[in-house]
């Protein structure tokens, strides 16, 4: 297993796009906290999860928990961020999804609209796939 990443500072992130997938209808300058239940199991996380591929985030929007329609934003982390375990190492070598996750919060920069969501069975199958598994959160 190869060592984890350093955490990346809020300045390292200046010249990147970062984008956060949700059921949650926001506005620009709103803060999305971690500390909430994650879009695959009802336990709370201590971080909230992002990334730099809009693929990615479109899978956060459809697997939200929640009514209303999925919304991809992007985002901006407000404190330092580090890759996402979840997709890195223990599952796929580096960080193909350039997913990351933070203990600080996101401010919301504006709503992102140019995405297309994945077909219905396309999102049961993802369900199915994730169906018990835990998040990494340590």
């Amino acid at each position: 297993m190869s060592k984890p990443a350093a955490p990346s500072a809020p300045s390292d992130a200046s010249s990147r796009r970062f984008y956060h997938g949700t059921r949650a209808d926001l506005k620009p300058g709103d803060l999305i906290q971690p500390g909430y239940s994650s879009n695959y199991t009802e336990r709370r996380s201590p971080w909230v999860y992002f990334s730099e591929t809009v693929h990615a985030a479109t899978w956060g929007a459809e697997l939200a928990k929640g009514e209303g329609p999925g919304r991809i934003y992007l985002v901006e982390p407000t404190g330092a961020f580090m890759d996402d375990p979840n997709l890195t190492d223990k599952k796929y070598p580096g960080n193909p999804t350039k997913s990351f996750r933070s203990r600080e919060p996101l401010r919301v920069v504006r709503e992102y609209l140019d995405w297309q969501g994945h077909s219905t069975e396309e999102i049961q199958a993802m369900k199915d796939g994730i169906a018990g598994l835990e998040p990494i959160d340590d």
